[in-house]
């Protein structure tokens, strides 16, 4: 039944190689982060299979999923815990992230009542304005996880390029580098990871100038989706065709391309804009918001222009197509990373593992 999601392991693989042999060359340790794909068994266990030890993701029912169906890796929790949540984290989570040294109490006391150790990265923010103490509050902030016994600080990391947009970059991965090397000082011993970020970073590693002492990447689009959004970039030897959306056309109509009549807001709250370019014709799939970004649609039928989509309605364009389409006939998309975090996360949208 459509829509579908054509999942493909084994090119995930070839990516999570390429990445890892990428990092490896520099000394860079890898978590593969399966957050776009929901943690995805099959996709988890292709990332394994391209020698990968650490997953991450965002979403401690996806680690605890993961776990319970057989995925043996070292489990790193990407976003920061909500108070309610402790519980599990203690129990699920090899490493956790954090900003707030309260969370980090609330993880001792708990930590403390189970007879475990629990590590830690301590997030720092470095420009992009998302998770993390503030660089210059950073030393003063950390130094105070000592206190806690059943705490290990396994070291700090950031992130850049998700709120922001803010780009890595030798200066602020290197105002991390004097983050770590006071707190090393301070404590006198040595974290043993300091996490430059995402796949935004991957330029860096690939350019030659990542500053020695970053040592751990977190690494998701990059190997799902073969992609580098914050560089607007397919990452060098990657493949993009990982996973294929495929939607039903439901009609299919020679229409005029500008509406009839005074244009007020969608359902959205946006005001289309429409050039006008005559008759043309125009499909609709029976796909919408409700599952996907329409801007992250790319046809791989590239004479096909994607309109516009309402919640349940995508609108596309087939007039300059040279392939003869027909009602019920299906279209194929490659997907932004974006757009397919909508679309695994739509309970509206099959998932099929292509072998």
């Amino acid at each position: 039944m459509y829509p579908v999601l054509h999942i493909y392991p084994e090119r995930i693989k070839h990516n999570a190689k390429n990445i890892k042999k990428l990092c490896d060359n520099r000394g860079i340790m890898v978590t593969g982060v399966t957050k776009v794909v929901s943690a995805n068994i099959d996709v988890a266990k292709a990332m394994l299979d391209a020698g990968i030890t650490s997953l991450g993701d965002s979403r401690i029912q996806n680690i605890i999923y993961m776990k319970e169906n057989g995925i043996d890796a070292e489990f790193m929790l990407l976003r920061i815990p909500m108070k309610s949540e402790l519980e599990l984290v203690v129990e699920h989570v090899d490493i956790t992230l954090v900003s707030e040294l309260k969370t980090v109490e609330w993880l001792n006391e708990i930590a403390k009542e189970k007879n475990k150790i629990q590590n830690i990265i301590y997030m720092v923010d470095v420009g992009d304005l998302r998770e993390g103490v503030w660089y210059e509050n950073a030393v003063e902030e950390i130094i105070e996880v000592q206190k806690y016994d059943n705490i290990c600080l396994k070291g700090i990391g950031t992130n850049l390029g998700c709120f922001g947009g803010v780009l890595p970059s030798v200066k602020n991965m290197n105002i991390l580098l004097e983050v770590k090397n006071e707190i090393e000082e301070i404590l006198s011993r040595k974290l043993d990871i300091i996490s430059g970020g995402n796949s935004a970073a991957l330029p860096l590693i690939e350019n030659g100038i990542l500053p020695d002492g970053i040592n751990h990447f977190r690494l998701g689009e990059s190997i799902i989706c073969g992609t580098d959004v914050t560089n607007n970039r397919n990452v060098p030897g990657n493949r993009q065709d990982t996973v294929i959306l495929e939607a039903q056309i439901i009609e299919l109509k020679e229409k005029p391309s500008v509406p009839v009549g005074e244009i007020g807001f969608d359902a959205f709250g946006r005001k289309p804009v429409f050039e006008d370019k005559g008759k043309r014709l125009k499909a609709i799939l029976a796909i919408g918001e409700q599952d996907i970004s329409p801007d992250g649609l790319i046809p791989i039928d590239e004479k096909i222009e994607v309109l516009h989509s309402s919640s349940d309605h995508t609108i596309v364009d087939l007039t300059d197509s040279e392939y003869e389409y027909k009602l019920g006939d299906t279209i194929k998309f490659r997907m932004s990373y974006g757009c397919l975090l909508k679309a695994i996360t739509s309970k509206y949208v099959e998932k099929v593992i292509e072998k």
